[in-house]
């Protein structure tokens, strides 16, 4: 699958992502954010690991499984316009909202904002057909929901 996803991004037009190639979209896109402020910390992998279980309805190690290969495809992947655009073609319009929260989660994981995290939420919001204020509300509920601001 990994190796299909990358072949996927890589094309000039990315087809429609099936459920399993979007879910791994997702989630190396989240490591993105993790990593955009290069210290990707215990705390943002654990809440990778939560949000993928709750939004996928996966077991502990099914999320933690999902979330290691998400780590390799990040590295490999191309930039974060391929993983929005195939995301933005899966993923009907009410839904990304639910993404960018999951983002802000990551983001807020380890309890700040960075700027380097923030401009990766920031392009993938608009690149989602979103507005910043649908990623305001989003952030204000992933912050509600983990107790940070």
């Amino acid at each position: 699958m990994f190796d299909q996803l990358l072949r996927r991004l890589l094309a000039p037009a990315p087809a429609p992502l099936p459920l399993a190639e979007g879910r791994l979209a997702l989630a190396a896109l989240m490591v993105r954010v993790a990593r955009a402020d290069a210290d990707y910390t215990e705390s943002e992998a654990a809440r990778i690991d939560r949000v993928l279980a709750r939004m996928h309805g996966l077991s502990p190690f099914e999320a933690a499984s999902l979330r290691a290969e998400a780590e390799r495809l990040e590295r490999e992947a191309p930039d974060t316009v391929r993983f929005t655009r195939a995301l933005k073609d899966s993923v009907p319009i009410e839904d990304r909202a639910a993404l960018i929260e999951a983002l802000w989660s990551v983001a807020l994981a380890d309890g700040s904002r960075h700027d380097g995290e923030d401009q990766v939420i920031r392009l993938t919001t608009a690149f989602l057909g979103l507005t910043d204020r649908d990623s305001a509300e989003a952030r204000q509920r992933a912050a509600g929901a983990t107790g940070t601001t």
